[in-house]
């Protein structure tokens, strides 16, 4: 229960903290050196006395700041500090001045110079002694309140990037394998027909649901593993209409090892054969191209079909899914375009920073 008490008290710095000495010492030394010249006495009593006045309003400002724990309603606690510091200036002069005199015969009140030098330090702890609390309580106040914005600030952050996280799992979980169902409906067919074929497609599917499957669940995979992802569904998708597909897949040594979003070159490869390759009676080709300068990497599908905008081939939900997963990871570092190419056909050119995760 103690250690729960303690844990919920507000953090409080050290009564004789550097920060808290530092301004108090420094005003006291600085007059110091002002009162030097017309000094009588010894230095070393002139800055002990400054530096024991100054210690003395340090120590009851923190003393007040902590105690009592509870105040009446009516009373805050800076204003406590700041009436404290300043009565105590009177006393703690009153006290320094008296402990240096002890071995003099005569009180230090009724000797003339000592009485003035008394007067004067007092003076000016009353004068600047409140307004050094004020200040510091305002310091304080600010401080606080920076510690509290860069808190919620954190906080915000941290609630910013579970809200991303989770929209980048949904968008991945959209980002399903649209040819599933075709391609379990084609085994089926085949099985049923006794075609050789069957055991070559089943076997292409298996490899490309290992692929698949365990990257919906990573918020990054590289550029290697995402070429096997696409080489395995282009090849289902060849074993499916063999006389209208044909692709090539090519990607540079240095760019192999660098992240790249999931799904998000099947996606591209997806779309071209959606879009470009079935609806076009002849079919077409698919070239896959991979390239990096060590700063960005740059991806381009180039299908030789129909086109996206042929009236049956518009742009479906997965190239929408992309670029917004793609903002939500890069921002406006990231670039998806399409390119149409003459006569028919379209260049899919993905841009994005190059990274690696294992660096």
């Amino acid at each position: 229960m103690a250690a729960q008490e303690s844990a919920s008290r507000p953090h409080q710095p050290p009564l004789f903290g550097w920060r808290r000495v530092r301004y108090p010492f420094a005003v006291a030394l600085l007059f110091g050196l002002l009162l030097a010249p017309g000094w009588k006495a010894s230095y070393a009593v002139l800055f002990g006395r400054l530096l024991f006045i100054a210690a003395m309003g340090v120590l009851v400002f923190g003393l007040f700041e902590r105690k009592p724990r509870r105040l009446p309603r009516w009373l805050a606690r800076w204003v406590l500090q700041v009436l404290a510091v300043a009565i105590v200036m009177p006393i703690a002069a009153w006290v320094a001045y008296r402990l240096t005199t002890l071995g003099n015969p005569l009180p230090f009140w009724e000797d003339k110079d000592r009485l003035e030098g008394f007067a004067t330090m007092s003076i000016l702890g009353l004068l600047l002694a409140p307004w050094m609390a004020v200040s510091a309580l305002v310091g304080q106040i600010s401080g606080a309140a920076q510690k509290q914005a860069l808190a919620f600030e954190l906080e915000r952050s941290k609630l910013e990037r579970k809200a991303i996280d989770t929209r980048l799992r949904l968008l991945q979980a959209q980002v399903e394998p649209h040819f599933l169902f075709n391609t379990l409906a084609n085994v089926r067919e085949l099985v049923d027909s006794g075609s050789g074929q069957a055991s070559t497609v089943l076997g292409s599917l298996i490899a490309y649901l290992r692929a698949a499957v365990p990257r919906l669940q990573k918020s990054t995979t590289t550029i290697h593993e995402e070429l096997d992802l696409v080489r395995a569904y282009l090849e289902i998708m060849h074993m499916r209409i063999p006389d209208r597909l044909q692709y090539s897949l090519h990607a540079d040594a240095d760019a192999e090892p660098l992240d790249c979003p999931p799904m998000a070159l099947l996606t591209l490869v997806e779309n071209a054969v959606r879009h470009g390759i079935d609806p076009s009676e002849k079919g077409g080709r698919i070239d896959v191209r991979v390239e990096t300068d060590g700063i960005r990497c740059r991806v381009r599908v180039v299908d030789t079909g129909a086109g996206l905008w042929q009236p049956a081939g518009a742009a479906g939900t997965g190239l929408a899914t992309l670029r917004e997963r793609l903002q939500l990871m890069f921002g406006e570092a990231a670039r998806l375009e399409l390119v149409r190419i003459a006569p028919h056909g379209v260049s899919a050119e993905l841009d994005f920073p190059a990274a690696r995760s294992d660096e």
